[in-house]
């Protein structure tokens, strides 16, 4: 059965982004840079792909979920399609429609949508953010993909949002970055 895997990169403080949405702070290095596009360049977008050159097959996913928070600033740069490589959902009851025939709208249980994608025999789903939408999907998260950036945030939005309900993870694999970054694996208890 497929998983559905959220990929996701943390400050220390628990955020994804600032409170505009801002991810420039977390710190760069090219190391992990390449190591990340080299195992997972499914994550990569697709007119990010193009600038860098990066041209190769999905290795993990097949599917992307993001809600409107992630997919907006992808429809701010005028990009209708951000993983045009992937079967793309966006989970938003505030959108009203979508014009891009390549990705899917979901306004109604996005748990009943993860159920069914998981049935299908394709690689794994990848959840790309927010954190409103990870915390919905918590009770169906089998994998967390945690970049961890040692930067502090201070506010903004956290990587999951929602009602409390202590959830177990066991980290399996570890790895570290000259930015001081690692990347850690989590499966379900």
């Amino acid at each position: 059965m497929r998983k559905l895997v959220y990929y996701i990169g943390v400050s220390i403080d628990g955020y994804i982004a600032g409170p505009g949405g801002e991810y420039d702070f977390y710190p760069l290095a090219d190391d992990m840079t390449t190591w990340m596009n080299a195992r997972y360049p499914e994550t990569v977008p697709g007119h990010v792909r193009a600038h860098i050159g990066l041209d190769a097959p999905n290795n993990r996913f097949s599917t992307i979920l993001m809600g409107r928070g992630t997919y907006q600033p992808a429809l701010d740069a005028g990009v209708t399609s951000p993983y045009p490589h992937l079967e793309q959902y966006v989970v938003s009851t505030t959108i009203p429609e979508i014009a891009d025939p390549t990705v899917n709208l979901v306004s109604g249980d996005p748990l009943a949508l993860v159920r069914a994608l998981k049935e299908k025999n394709d690689l794994d789903i990848l959840l790309c953010g927010g954190g409103k939408l990870a915390g919905s999907l918590l009770p169906e998260i089998d994998e967390l993909i945690v970049k961890s950036y040692p930067v502090i945030a201070g506010a903004g939005v956290s990587a999951f949002s929602g009602a409390f309900g202590p959830t177990l993870f066991t980290p399996t694999t570890r790895r570290s970055f000259s930015n001081g970054a690692t990347v850690t694996w989590y499966g379900r208890a």
